[in-house]
């Protein structure tokens, strides 16, 4: 079953980001305003899960969607490697109570447990990123009346995307923050293509509704996505900073404030190539031995974690995308409106 896109009063999709950034509230505003809520449930537990979904459900008859990972197999590289790895960390000077441990298997989540509950709350959107998942899961969402969504980075990805069955694409351009959604953990083949670009040749060569990711950030940007043949946009960054966001203070303070770092890439936190305001960890973790992804998310969660107890932007995840100046420290409601009066007077002109 497909999800009618036109069906939104205002077409956006606020994008699912693990750890906590999305919350019942905020995911709720937005579908209640007319776009659809999401959750990152990448690294949650089946209970977490399901208790998020029944309580966004008993906030908003809107559209929803939950979002995972596709993990690749990994196994853990050899004792050289972790040494490298772990004297990585040693420029950060890092404290005596924040130990750090080499994780053992199994190193990601089961895929089929964490959807038992999805399969029991039935959100609208059920959304992966990181690749296809198995076609059993396809079947069972179509039977459940559950549109899938696939993040591509590439015409590659989003022609595997169509010939799975899939009922729509997320376009995720280069200028998005948090993980690159490319297929292969380490990105080699990665187009890093902007999202206008991207827009242009999925559109061209694809079937499948688009949804367009990457600098969104204002109505505005929603009009210009939709002129380019996207159905709706995903915005994650420009909520990062509202009433209702589960974002850290020292992550909304950087996102408000610090303006002049910019953004980079690094693989030093998880693994896999990610986007967010430059920080100390990022200069230091710079062309060091990484572990492969999700086995560095986990090594470096003691670091990430401790920062967040400590008001510290420097030592945390601070995922964001190109335009993140422009986010805006309002109620995720307020926004909605904002850009549905900003989009509305675009397409009057």
């Amino acid at each position: 079953m497909s999800f009618d896109f036109s069906q939104l009063q205002c077409p956006v999709i606020q994008a699912p980001m693990a750890g906590g950034i999305n919350t019942p509230a905020l995911a709720a505003a937005v579908a209640n305003a007319g776009g659809v809520g999401s959750f990152g449930f990448a690294y949650s537990s089946p209970e977490k899960i399901s208790a998020d979904l029944r309580a966004t459900q008993a906030l908003t008859a809107g559209p929803l969607n939950a979002n995972f990972f596709v993990f690749q197999p990994v196994a853990l590289p050899d004792a050289a490697q972790q040494a490298a790895a772990l004297a990585a960390f040693t420029a950060l000077g890092l404290p005596d109570d924040c130990v750090l441990r080499v994780p053992q298997a199994p190193f990601y989540p089961d895929l089929d447990s964490l959807l038992v509950p999805v399969w029991q709350h039935r959100p609208a959107m059920l959304t992966f990123h990181f690749g296809i998942p198995p076609a059993s899961v396809l079947q069972q969402a179509k039977a459940l009346g559950i549109a899938v969504g696939i993040t591509a980075t590439s015409l590659a990805e989003a022609t595997q995307i169509e010939a799975a069955g899939a009922d729509f694409i997320v376009a995720q351009g280069i200028e998005a923050g948090g993980h690159r959604g490319t297929f292969e953990p380490e990105g080699d083949a990665d187009t890093d293509w902007p999202l206008d670009t991207l827009l242009s040749v999925l559109t061209a060569h694809c079937r499948l509704p688009i949804v367009a990711a990457g600098a969104v950030m204002d109505g505005d940007d929603i009009h210009r996505v939709l002129r380019l043949g996207a159905v709706a946009a995903q915005m994650g960054t420009a909520f990062l900073c509202c009433d209702e966001s589960g974002a850290s203070p020292a992550h909304q303070a950087f996102i408000r404030h610090e303006h002049a770092r910019g953004t980079a890439f690094t693989r030093g936190f998880s693994g896999r190539r990610a986007q967010g305001i430059a920080n100390q960890f990022m200069t230091a973790l710079h062309g060091q031995t990484t572990l492969p992804f999700p086995i560095q998310n986990t090594l470096t969660g003691p670091i990430r974690q401790r920062a967040v107890q400590r008001n510290d932007g420097e030592h945390q995840s601070l995922w964001a995308g190109t335009a993140y100046r422009q986010a805006q420290a309002l109620p995720a409601a307020v926004l909605m409106q904002h850009w549905s009066e900003q989009l509305q007077a675009c397409r009057r002109v």
